[in-house]
């Protein structure tokens, strides 16, 4: 491969939580074991080099006054959507600048409900989600995921449909592709599910800052693109932050067509006096989608494909009990332990410990509303996801 996703890079006093963080309480690392960052989600790979680059160039430049964004920013963008996900008809003025896609997500339902409106949202939900809309005061209302015979995730329509109804919701939190579970939606699911919301006047937020990091043989399906009414319906908030691992850069932007949403999104943005784009975060994300942004994009998702295998193949052979959907997209896998913590008289904080305990950094998956369940991040270099399911085979699964 051109780009490096297989050194070990050294973050340890380079400001990372991955890193310095054990998010599992009570937990410690025993004596002669590493720390594998498995967690957050965050990338352990350089990220491409024209980013650094571009961030230089500008800082070189040694003036931080107050600016707007360029045309080459609007531009990068539009190019992205259209080569990335086939984005017609994009322009400069559709495009609206958010701290972060949860800010964009509390800025959208400001303008679409009332405080302590209801809002469905699936389950299981991103932590996120839930602190951001619940901070806001607004009540969540979930639609549970079901894992058919193939063990796929899939919305139940007909439990979306009912729980608008009952519940009085004009307002939809949709996960494209899905974060925890790594669905990638496919068309006629994303249409249905835009049906739905059609017929009940839903308005939807649409996250789908995990688009760019779909596994091999899947597609990202941009939820505004499946009919002329969910183009009018949608906001749809993206972000370079997950693809190009610049979390800690931030900077995310909405795609908004209809002209009322649009100007009421902007307003609403502009209330705190805080949602500004930062110089060096502009930059960042026009290093990011330059040309080698492509490349080292399309790599990087060669890289994860392997990782997933060689995780999920690993864990269905060898770690009986747990179980899980192999993800299609997000570089995350989410486990239920249920079976296996019910066989070995262990508690799920027990079992997150005994991983903990070998170096193997986790997270607890019970925020996101499932039981018994742990989050893992597989962006790191494979010789390190075989080091850590070495591990939990030896030490903790099959101890």
């Amino acid at each position: 491969m051109k780009y490096d996703f297989t050194s070990i890079m050294e973050r340890h006093g380079k400001d990372s939580i991955a890193v310095d963080m054990i998010p599992i309480p009570g937990a410690q690392v025993k004596e002669g074991f590493d720390k594998i960052p498995m967690w957050v989600a965050d990338m352990n790979f350089p990220t491409v080099p024209t980013i650094p680059e571009a961030i230089i160039a500008r800082a070189k430049h040694s003036a931080y006054g107050y600016f707007r964004p360029t045309q080459e920013y609007f531009d990068a963008i539009i190019q992205w959507q259209e080569r990335r996900n086939g984005v017609k008809g994009l322009t400069a003025e559709c495009i609206g600048y958010e701290n972060g896609v949860l800010g964009g997500v509390v800025s959208a339902m400001n303008i679409f409900c009332s405080k302590g409106d209801n809002i469905l949202i699936h389950s299981p939900t991103y932590i996120g989600f839930t602190k951001s809309l619940t901070n806001n005061g607004y009540c969540i209302v979930h639609s549970e995921l079901k894992r058919d015979s193939a063990g796929v995730w899939r919305m139940d329509f007909e439990d979306m449909e009912k729980k608008i109804a009952d519940n009085k919701i004009h307002a939809a939190v949709f996960c494209n592709p899905h974060n925890p579970c790594g669905r990638v939606w496919e068309r006629w699911e994303i249409e249905k599910a835009m049906d739905i919301y059609k017929r009940h006047d839903v308005f939807v937020v649409s996250d789908e800052i995990w688009s760019d990091l779909t596994l091999a043989g899947n597609k990202h399906i941009p939820t505004q693109s499946v009919s002329e009414d969910a183009r009018d319906r949608v906001v749809a908030l993206y972000a370079p932050s997950k693809t190009f691992n610049l979390a800690g850069l931030v900077g995310a932007y909405r795609i908004v067509y209809n002209k009322w949403m649009r100007e009421r999104m902007e307003k609403e943005s502009s209330l705190s006096h805080y949602d500004s784009m930062n110089v060096l975060s502009m930059h960042a994300l026009i290093g990011a989608y330059k040309p080698e942004g492509y490349e080292w994009v399309d790599e990087l998702k060669q890289v994860l494909s392997a990782n997933v295998d060689y995780a999920y193949d690993y864990i269905v052979k060898n770690f009986e009990g747990v179980e899980l959907a192999k993800p299609q997209g997000t570089y995350m896998l989410y486990l239920d332990c249920t079976k296996w913590c019910e066989a070995h008289g262990k508690t799920i904080d027990e079992l997150q410990q005994m991983g903990v305990a070998v170096g193997v950094i986790w997270q607890d998956g019970r925020p996101f509303f499932a039981p018994n369940s742990i989050r893992i991040n597989l962006a790191v270099p494979l010789s390190r996801v075989k080091e850590a399911f070495d591990r939990l085979d030896k030490y903790v699964f099959n101890a």
